[in-house]
């Protein structure tokens, strides 16, 4: 079973969330809280396969919420994605930055919204939509910072990086490289490794941060 934490301070919005997921043999919500310090302290006391975490909520946002999950020790396996009904760029960039490992907007499908919340909890997450790819890349093409980790990778993995940035799966990349998915897969852990990166969010953020993809070849490849 994956458990999950819902974050929103609409009650009504919580409940259809609540019984979307509940449909699922394998989704169980542990979980709801109307704020981001009530969502930091029942995930301290459910630790969660998943967060679904609301960006405006009172007190402590989603982003501050997000911030204090991911970089506590004892929630380390604990995953957030950012549900919001703003489709503005500040909240992409931010939420990922904060360690998000999902961003999607709350009018999204069901199926989308439940696909994410497994993708999420097997660690293999990333921003589903087309459009919010296309925003990381616009905000975050404004920042480049040194990575000297960048160094360590293989040609080859520096070539995966890139296709992770652009928003392929590990199938997409094994099809685009010649290669299986296993090797991917095994590129993948290597690049999160030698990078000491969360989850293939996190790599995302570096691979625009440090220039190594720019939001013109992102367009091209989406």
């Amino acid at each position: 079973m994956i458990s999950v934490l819902l974050a929103d301070d609409q009650r009504l919005v919580r409940a259809g969330f609540r019984l979307m997921l509940e449909g699922e043999p394998d989704l169980v919500v542990v979980g709801e809280a109307g704020d981001g310090e009530e969502a930091l302290r029942l995930a301290r006391a459910e630790t969660p396969d998943v967060v679904l975490m609301d960006v405006r909520m009172p007190g402590a946002d989603g982003i501050q919420a997000t911030r204090r999950i991911v970089t506590d020790p004892a929630l380390t396996g604990v995953k957030v994605v950012i549900l919001t009904t703003f489709d503005m760029d500040d909240y992409v960039y931010g939420a990922l930055r904060a360690g998000a490992s999902g961003f999607l907007l709350k009018d999204t499908e069901p199926m989308e919204l439940i696909h994410a919340v497994r993708v999420a909890a097997r660690g293999d997450a990333l921003i589903a939509p087309a459009i919010t790819r296309r925003l990381i890349a616009e905000f975050a093409g404004r920042v480049t910072r040194p990575v000297p980790e960048l160094s360590a990778l293989t040609e080859r993995e520096r070539e995966v990086l890139g296709l992770i940035a652009s928003g392929l799966s590990n199938e997409e990349i094994a099809e685009r490289l010649v290669l299986s998915p296993a090797t991917v897969k095994t590129h993948v852990s290597r690049i999160l490794a030698k990078l000491a990166a969360r989850d293939r969010a996190q790599l995302v953020v570096t691979a625009y941060e440090s220039g190594l993809v720019t939001p013109r070849w992102v367009r091209r490849e989406l």
